[in-house]
């Protein structure tokens, strides 16, 4: 046998320990297999692991010594997204001011935990597609249990939070943007569109109508595969991830009113960058760019309501009368403001005649969609969230707002017999639940699909917070134009 250098033994010791630390944090033994791999690499050499150094084909070393570092970049990565941090990208504005669209962050792992993932066998930096080839990123099995390991701490009240979307378990490919549950209602309703009276029906009533429509919305779009495109189920892990506010603690007992947050009946602090959508009316000149830029308001957010004759209309009825020495009406906006921004339009009377509040026409159908409770986005609840360990009594009124938790969350089986409920074949008129749950919210609250349209956020869908943005680009200028944000680069996530 090769007599082994002091070197070697260091070198093994070194790493075999680092690795049985990672073993402990994980808590996960299995990995004790992989030891004799580790002694062999540094010390008995039986397996040849560089094979191909050896090699006479120039070839054969020039092709394995790509393949074999780009394997151990994968292998890092893989490992580096899972526990530690995870690079991602503001998509949408439902979190402006505080986060832009167009910013790149690190999202850390390790602040509430990283989790072993449900799905181990799977390619780094595809979330659940590959690009080009346009097909799962993940092999199905195996699926491990929700585990988490132990991190610095715990989800607080006002973190910002990056998680999986929970509804987003089951999806129509070619309506990818809207989960498949309010889908469902919204097609049901177009198949049954006769108006009903929900206020003249019992709830047994009220969820038979509910049940109506998801059940004939459902039909509708697994029928139609060419139009909602194939629809698709995905595991916790591979759900798109989704950034919004936590507002609501494990067993808090939310309600909005008139936009303000109240927990246990105490209104919360609100982030600074708090934006609302309003009607702004000028008084004759459409809005300069520049004023735009000032605001920080993007292209996208602009929405000069004139050129759609369709709603003049609809304007006059909400009192934007006023008209321009043509006789048109004056140059109508819809845009998100923050309380400072709609003080400084409406300072500027020489510009601006009217700044109104969007209506909750706008607003959409609330969580739980089946529930009939007249909530609106501005005037929600009250609420409470399910914390790990708490047993509640099910009722007509609250089943179905904790529906989901037992059933798609929880993975148990709920029916609703002649004599009452049963879960998983027992009948009971109680549940405790099995995980701590949070309500998140954008701060840009009328342009936000958040808690308030599907519901809670299970612990098991937390991926981890963001911390600092590295880059921020501005889709709305060009390189020489400001497009790099030079004063958010390296910017702390408050």
């Amino acid at each position: 046998m090769k007599q082994v250098s002091r070197k070697q033994w260091i070198k093994f010791g070194i790493v075999t320990l680092l690795y049985l630390l990672f073993l402990l944090w994980v808590r996960s033994w299995w990995g004790l297999v992989v030891v004799p791999f580790i002694y062999d690499i540094y010390i008995t050499k039986k397996i040849p692991w560089s094979w191909w150094r050896k090699s006479e084909n120039a070839a054969v070393r020039g092709v394995m010594s790509w393949v074999d570092a780009i394997v151990f970049a994968l292998v890092a990565v893989y490992f580096v997204n899972i526990y530690l941090f995870q690079n991602y990208q503001i998509p949408s504005s439902s979190l402006e001011k505080s986060l832009l669209v167009g910013d790149f962050l690190y999202v850390s792992k390790v602040s509430y935990g990283p989790r072993v993932p449900n799905t181990p066998l799977s390619m780094p930096l595809a979330q659940h597609t590959l690009p080009v080839f346009n097909c799962k990123s993940y092999i199905e099995w195996p699926q491990w249990k929700y585990k988490r390991v132990p991190g610095f701490g715990r989800v607080k009240l006002n973190d910002i939070v990056v998680f999986n979307f929970p509804a987003g378990d089951t999806v129509a490919t070619n309506f990818q943007q809207t989960d498949f549950y309010s889908l469902a209602y919204s097609e049901g309703q177009r198949v049954y569109p006769k108006q009903v009276n929900m206020d003249s029906l019992t709830r047994q009533q009220q969820r038979a109508v509910y049940d109506l429509y998801y059940a004939a919305g459902r039909n509708l779009i697994l029928s139609n595969p060419q139009m909602y495109g194939k629809v698709i189920t995905r595991p916790v892990d591979r759900r798109e991830n989704y950034v919004k506010r936590c507002v609501g603690l494990p067993g808090d007992t939310l309600q909005i009113k008139e936009g303000q947050v109240y927990i246990d009946g105490q209104a919360i602090e609100n982030p600074e960058g708090l934006q609302f959508n309003y009607f702004v009316q000028t008084t004759g000149p459409l809005i300069p760019e520049t004023l735009f830029r000032e605001l920080g308001i993007s292209k996208d957010d602009q929405w000069l309501m004139n050129n759609d004759p369709g709603w003049e209309a609809e304007l006059e009825a909400m009192g934007f009368d006023r008209r321009d020495a043509q006789g048109r009406l004056a140059p109508v906006y819809h845009l998100p403001l923050t309380q400072a921004m709609r003080q400084a339009l409406e300072g500027n009377k020489k510009l601006i005649s009217r700044v109104a509040m969007e209506s909750e026409s706008f607003a959409g159908q609330m969580y739980p969609q089946n529930l009939y409770t007249k909530w609106d986005r501005n005037n929600y609840g009250p609420i409470w969230i399910p914390a790990k360990g708490t047993t509640i009594t099910l009722t007509d009124d609250n089943l179905p707002i904790y529906e989901r938790c037992i059933t798609a969350y929880e993975g148990n089986k709920l029916e609703r017999r002649p004599d009452g409920l049963y879960i998983n074949g027992q009948k009971t008129d109680t549940y405790t639940f099995q995980m701590d749950y949070y309500w998140m919210m954008g701060d840009n609250r009328h342009n936000s699909a958040d808690s308030r349209y599907w519901g809670f956020v299970p612990e098991d869908h937390v991926v981890g917070k963001p911390l600092v943005v590295w880059l921020s680009l501005d889709k709305d200028r060009g390189w020489l134009d400001g497009k790099i944000r030079w004063s958010r680069l390296f910017k702390w996530v408050d």
